[in-house]
C-alpha cells in the first residue's frame, strides 16, 4: 500500500479507481480492508482513497497523548492536500464519520457529499463511555485482547443476525483483534479514548450545506438509530436509511445494500454539485 508522511509517521492508505474522488473512513478496531466489498463497486466509477488510522493496518504508531477526532481529521485533509485532491466526497463510519463530518465543517468548499455511517456526533453518553473506558482500561492493562474481552467486545459490532447469516464474519473480526501486536495497544487505546471523550457537534450540524447522507444498522449497538434519527432531524436537507439486519458494521453485514447506496447517493450528490 502506498504512504505519505504526516507530522512524521508514514500514513498508509488504498488508492484506487479513476474519476471523481471519495474519501473513506473505516471503524475502530478495523482497517481500510474493511471498505473491500464497496471499493470493488464504488472505483468502477470513482477514485477512492482510503486511509488507514494511526496503529490499524498498516499505518505507524501514534506517539503522544493529545489525539483527538479534530487532530484525525487534520492529519487526513493533509493526507488529501499531498494527494492534490481539492474535490471529494467523504464516507465515514463510527470514527470516520466522525472525523469526516470535522472535514465538512472546517473545509465545506472542499467536501462536496457526506455520507454519515453508524457514527454520532454528540458527546459519548456518559454510561456508555464509563462502560467503553473500563474496556480500554482492561486492554491496557493486559496489553492486547484476552478472550473475555473478545466476548465483551465482538458482538458490539453486530447485528444478532449476523451470528446466524454470516458467522464467519464475526470470527474474523475475532481473530483479527487477538493478532494485534501489543506495540499498536498504546495507540489503540489513545484513539478509543479520544473517540469516547469526543466534543459534542449536533449543534454545528445546522451549518453543514453539502448533500448528506446518513446510515444506520437497525441493530447498531454502539450507535442506535435514535441518534442518526437525531442528526437527521439538525441537518438541513439531509436523508436517512435504516438498514435492515445489520449493527455497528452494516457494510459488511449488508453489503450489496450499503454499496448500492452509496453509488447512487454520490453520483446523485456530485453531478447536482458540478451542474449547479
Amino acid at each position: 500500500m502506498p504512504y505519505t508522511i504526516i507530522e512524521g509517521k508514514n500514513c498508509s492508505y488504498q488508492d484506487l479507481g479513476e474519476g471523481f474522488p471519495i474519501l473513506l473512513g473505516h471503524s475502530y478496531l478495523w482497517s481500510s480492508e474493511m471498505w473491500q466489498p464497496q471499493l470493488e463497486e464504488l472505483s468502477k466509477e470513482f477514485r477512492c482513497i482510503v486511509p488507514d488510522l494511526w496503529d490499524h493496518g498498516e499505518s505507524d504508531h501514534l506517539t503522544g497523548s493529545s489525539t483527538t477526532v479534530e487532530s484525525l481529521a487534520n492529519h487526513t485533509w493533509k493526507l488529501m492536500e499531498s494527494l492534490g485532491i481539492t474535490e471529494f466526497a467523504v464516507v465515514g463510519l463510527s470514527v470516520g464519520g466522525m472525523w469526516g463530518a470535522e472535514l465538512a465543517l472546517n473545509h465545506p468548499e472542499s467536501v462536496k457529499a457526506l455520507v454519515l455511517m453508524n457514527t454520532f456526533l454528540g458527546s459519548e453518553p456518559e454510561i456508555t463511555q464509563k462502560k467503553y473506558f473500563a474496556l480500554l482500561d482492561m486492554i491496557e492493562k493486559e496489553k492486547g485482547f484476552s478472550e473475555p474481552l473478545l466476548n465483551q467486545i465482538v458482538p458490539l459490532f453486530f447485528s444478532p443476525a449476523t451470528a446466524t447469516i454470516n458467522p464467519k464474519l464475526m470470527e474474523d473480526f475475532k481473530t483479527s483483534l487477538r493478532e494485534i501486536k501489543e506495540e499498536n495497544i498504546p495507540g489503540i487505546v489513545t484513539i478509543g479514548r479520544a473517540i469516547f471523550s469526543r466534543e459534542c457537534k449536533l449543534d454545528k450540524l445546522t451549518t453543514l450545506k453539502q448533500p448528506t447522507l446518513i446510515l444506520v444498522g437497525e441493530d447498531d449497538i454502539p450507535r442506535p438509530p435514535r441518534e442518526s434519527q437525531e442528526m437527521a432531524s439538525r441537518i438541513p436537507g439531509s436523508l436517512i436509511h435504516v438498514i435492515e439486519k445489520a449493527g455497528h458494521i452494516s457494510n459488511l453485514e449488508q453489503p450489496e445494500v450499503v454499496s448500492t447506496l452509496l453509488k447512487n447517493f454520490i453520483k446523485k450528490a456530485v453531478y447536482a454539485t458540478n451542474s449547479a
